[in-house]
C-alpha cells in the first residue's frame, strides 16, 4: 500500500492507493478498538494481502483516558454490557456516517465494493453505520465486536438480502463474550445477511487463521 494525501474531512484519518491508477477501487474502512488509533490495523490490513483495495483509516474522535492517563482514542464511553453509552454512541456515529459520505466524494471509492472493517469497539461503529444504511455498503467485517440492537437506533434487521457478513470472535473473549458474537451472526441471518461466522480458540484478539479465513472471505467479496 502507499500512503496518499488526505483531504481534509470529518474524522482524522488515512489513506493508502493500489499501485495500479484506476478511477475508482474496492475500498475498506478500516475502524480501530478503544485504546488505539488510526495506525493500529494497518498490520492487519497489510497480512490480507489485497493489492487492489483502497483503505481508509478514520481516528475515533474521543480521546480514551483510563484513570486520567491518556492511552489512544475511543468510538463511545461505556454503558450497560452490550449497550454503548448513548450519547457518546450516537454522536460518534453520526460523525462516522458523515465521514463515510465525505470519503465517497473525495476518494475514488467504488461504492459497490465498499466494506466496513473493525475490531471491537470499531466492529460495533461498523455494524452500527452499515445497517443503518446497509444499501451503501458491500460488506462487513466484524472482529470480536457485536451488533448494537440493545441501542435505541433504528437498525435494519429486516431484508438484508445482498449484504456480506464475516464474523470472528474468541471462545475465550474476556472483553466481549463469544455469546455476544454467536447473538449477532444469528440476528443477521434471520435478516437475510450473507453470514460467515468464525469462532476460534483465542481471547479479545486476531490470530492467523483469523487473518486466513478473513482473506478469503473478502477477496471473494471484492473479486
Amino acid at each position: 500500500m502507499k500512503q496518499g494525501k488526505v483531504t481534509k474531512a470529518s474524522l482524522k484519518h488515512l489513506v493508502f492507493y493500489p499501485a495500479a491508477k484506476k478511477t475508482n477501487y474496492p475500498t475498506i474502512v478500516a475502524l480501530h478498538g478503544r485504546g488505539t488509533d488510526e495506525y493500529d490495523l494497518l498490520p492487519l490490513i497489510e497480512s490480507l494481502q489485497l493489492p487492489n483495495a483502497l483503505v481508509v483509516a478514520p481516528r475515533a474522535p474521543l480521546l480514551f483516558s483510563p484513570g486520567g492517563f491518556t492511552g489512544g482514542f475511543a468510538w463511545y464511553e461505556f454503558g450497560e454490557e452490550g449497550i454503548p453509552d448513548p450519547a457518546t454512541f450516537r454522536a460518534s456515529l453520526d460523525v462516522l456516517r458523515g465521514f463515510l459520505g465525505e470519503i465517497t466524494t473525495t476518494y475514488p471509492v467504488d461504492r459497490e465494493r465498499l466494506v466496513l472493517l473493525g475490531f471491537s469497539q470499531g466492529t460495533v461503529m461498523a455494524y452500527a453505520a452499515g445497517l443503518l444504511d446497509p444499501g451503501a455498503i458491500r460488506g462487513i467485517a466484524a472482529l470480536s465486536g457485536y451488533v448494537p440492537h440493545r441501542s435505541e437506533l433504528p437498525l435494519k434487521l429486516h431484508d438484508l438480502n445482498g449484504l456480506s457478513v464475516f464474523i470472528s470472535h474468541g471462545a475465550w473473549d474476556e472483553i466481549i463474550p463469544v455469546e455476544f458474537g454467536r447473538e449477532s451472526a444469528q440476528l443477521l441471518k434471520r435478516a437475510g445477511a450473507d453470514v460467515l461466522y468464525r469462532e476460534y480458540l483465542m481471547g479479545h484478539e486476531v490470530r492467523e487463521e483469523t487473518l486466513r479465513d478473513l482473506s478469503a472471505w473478502i477477496r471473494n467479496l471484492m473479486d
